[in-house]
């Protein structure tokens, strides 16, 4: 039998001229913006028109693309030097697309396929989105291999081990005590919790964990939970960033990025960049940003282990 392993994750503009491509897929999805498919459409056209001179200066700050694909890269190496399983990826709004890779598959002839979600926490809006898209291009293929799907690992014991291991990184030598430490988890908003998205819970779930083991590994002054890249006028889960950010001014901060696996445009360019400034402003004295996991040993341990 010939199997394979698929992380799934989001993706981010590899060039200048995906980002478009980005911002369209990603507000034409059903789970993003939940509405009949004619107005989606009309209202993710005039999303785009509006942020893509935005985002594409955003991405200027950071090299023209998002370090997401080739981070990727790295860890399916990782992983593929350690099994003889297939690994590669999949991303949701820019290439490689799910019917690009899993023609690759169904071209070799592989029987079974794990489907590795990269986010840790499932939404409806991440982890269902990108399952409904691999379910797809299946069907458009008529390819039927056997799947298997993990879909969440907040509790996973060693991957909040690959945190804290991260967390300890970006501190170096500085005393822990000196600093509070802000969990930071992209946002939602409320209506997509209140339809029974379980995110928010699993994410509050995950801090809690992370907290109980931290108490045995670093003494932070304080642990707090917030959310980030609030977007349009509805309401949000709170507190945001820059609320907490605010309440912690004068103090040292270390934040890290709790839904993401990958670092991408949310982590290197609004928190190293855009949200270190707004921390400077408000007279924090020294404000730190762990990277995601990318491929960490201990994570490629982690997603070994788990499938």
């Amino acid at each position: 039998m010939k199997r394979a392993i698929l992380l799934l994750n989001m993706g981010g503009p590899s060039n200048r001229d995906e980002i478009k491509i980005f911002l369209t897929n990603m507000f034409n999805d059903k789970n993003i913006l939940s509405m009949p498919s004619l107005i989606r459409k009309f209202v993710a056209f005039m999303i785009v028109k509006k942020r893509l001179p935005i985002a594409t200066e955003n991405y200027n700050h950071i090299g023209g693309k998002s370090p997401i694909n080739d981070l990727t890269k790295r860890l399916v190496s990782k992983l593929q030097a350690k099994t003889s399983d297939t690994v590669d990826f999949v991303m949701n709004y820019t290439p490689p697309f799910p019917i690009d890779v899993l023609k690759k598959l169904q071209d070799e002839k592989v029987d079974e396929i794990t489907l590795f979600s990269m986010y840790p926490q499932y939404s409806t809006t991440t982890t269902k989105s990108s399952l409904e898209s691999i379910e797809e291009a299946l069907k458009e293929l008529n390819y039927t291999p056997k799947i298997k799907i993990i879909d969440r690992y907040f509790d996973n014991d060693l991957y909040n081990k690959a945190i804290i291991e991260n967390i300890k990184k970006s501190l170096k030598d500085k005393n822990p005590a000196d600093f509070a430490l802000i969990f930071s988890a992209h946002g939602l908003p409320v209506k997509v919790i209140e339809k029974g998205d379980p995110y928010q819970k699993e994410i509050e779930a995950n801090v809690e964990i992370l907290k109980n083991m931290l108490k045995n590994e670093l003494d932070f002054s304080s642990i707090h939970l917030a959310y980030q890249s609030k977007v349009g006028p509805m309401k949000w889960l709170e507190p945001s960033l820059e609320q907490k950010l605010k309440q912690l001014s004068e103090k040292n901060v270390i934040i890290y990025p709790i839904a993401f696996t990958i670092d991408n445009s949310e982590t290197v360019f609004e928190l190293d960049i855009e949200l270190r400034e707004f921390a400077e402003e408000l007279g924090i004295h020294e404000y730190l940003v762990a990277s995601c996991l990318n491929d960490s040993d201990l994570f490629s341990e982690m997603i070994l282990e788990m499938i």
